[in-house]
């Protein structure tokens, strides 16, 4: 007897990067910080008191959502947070779109969008992204009015790139009657935020995350930053599921980690330089290697498979992402570590390529 209903056994679910057990690898692959949480961190946890636990956490995370304000310049009413972007991000179809509604996004982008429309039944509209692997606006602009929404990740995961701010605008202005989610969870590695703009645009929502620039990956916050009446909606259905989402020590840690921007700003330039000399190296040694506003890269090699990177750099104790989709079956995605871990890298892939290794 399958006592799992038919609609769950025709899901297929994101497959996360590997988190490795039993061995030590110099780890790549899936794009968490390469650098611990603010010091303003650490001494929260060190003074946490544990019998805090026993009590609910705050079901409006007042003081996250306070913090959030401060930082972002947004108001409070206009913030909604949630258990890592992931759940942020999940929340948004049934929120905002009935069963049996379209929605679009690229065909190269974050594969868990796809994942969500099926679960939540929508049908998707699957945009191609041009040869080079680019979203492009004008692809956005005539959408069949059955189309009710467009998800956007910007900068986009796995390529890396970014479309201009102009554009995404135009994407946001040409759609009023649609709602636009632009996923802005590598924003802080190079792309300017659209929070500037969100006042004025009822239709946007923006999602954000502390796994990536505030190394919280292990914490699990993301929050979104909508229109009053939209964020009203998202708490609807939040407080359908688990009006407890957010735990005490995660709220703590976030509010702590959003006061310390200096930080934080020194770290995203650390990831920025280390970016920009991985990128040449790797075209030294005949990579394609795409503009990146991320702390990732995503490479091809002229003559090497990806296939053949990937599992040579696991052997030998280097784990990058590789995805099978056809369009991207050739490419390696970097996280981009310490000065160390590259260099480790660096010496690993130049004998890959030269068939040394």
């Amino acid at each position: 007897m399958n006592y799992l209903s038919v609609h769950c056994r025709s899901i297929v679910p994101y497959t996360a990067g590997e988190q490795p057990r039993g061995r030590s690898f110099v780890k790549l692959n899936t794009n968490e910080c390469p650098y611990p949480p603010s010091p303003e961190v650490e001494r929260v946890l060190r003074e946490f008191d544990a019998s805090a636990l026993r009590l609910y956490p705050d079901p409006e995370n007042t003081a996250l959502k306070a913090a959030l304000s401060a930082k972002f310049g947004v108001p409070t009413q206009s913030i909604f947070v949630g258990n890592g972007s992931d759940e942020v991000l999940a929340l948004c179809f049934p929120t905002f779109f009935d069963q049996g509604s379209t929605i679009a996004f690229a065909d190269v982008t974050y594969t868990f969008y796809k994942v969500w429309a099926h679960t939540f039944g929508l049908n998707a509209l699957i945009v191609p992204v041009d040869g080079e692997l680019k979203i492009k606006a004008e692809d956005y602009l005539s959408l069949p009015p059955h189309v009710k929404g467009i998800v956007i990740c910007d900068p986009n995961a796995p390529t890396g790139m970014s479309l201009p701010r102009t554009d995404l605008i135009k994407i946001i202005e040409t759609n009023r009657d649609k709602l636009v989610i632009v996923d802005e969870a590598y924003c802080d590695f190079g792309k300017e935020s659209l929070i500037g703009v969100l006042a004025e645009h009822p239709n946007l929502v923006i999602v954000k995350t502390l796994s990536k620039a505030f190394a919280l990956a292990g914490a699990r916050c993301g929050f979104a930053f909508a229109s009053p009446e939209l964020i009203a909606g998202l708490n609807t259905m939040k407080n359908s599921f688990n009006s407890y989402t957010v735990n005490a020590m995660t709220e703590k840690v976030a509010v702590a980690a959003l006061s310390d921007s200096a930080y934080y700003a020194a770290v995203a330039d650390k990831i920025i330089k280390e970016r920009e000399l991985a990128s040449d190296v790797l075209r030294g040694m005949g990579f394609t290697v795409l503009p990146s506003d991320t702390n990732f890269i995503f490479a091809s090699h002229k003559s090497v498979p990806a296939s053949e990177i990937y599992f040579s750099l696991k052997e030998n104790g280097v784990l990058v992402r590789h995805f099978k989709s056809d369009r991207i079956s050739n490419f390696v995605r970097i996280t981009i570590g310490t000065h160390e871990e590259m260099k480790t890298l660096f010496d690993k892939v130049s004998k890959i390529v030269k068939g040394k290794l």
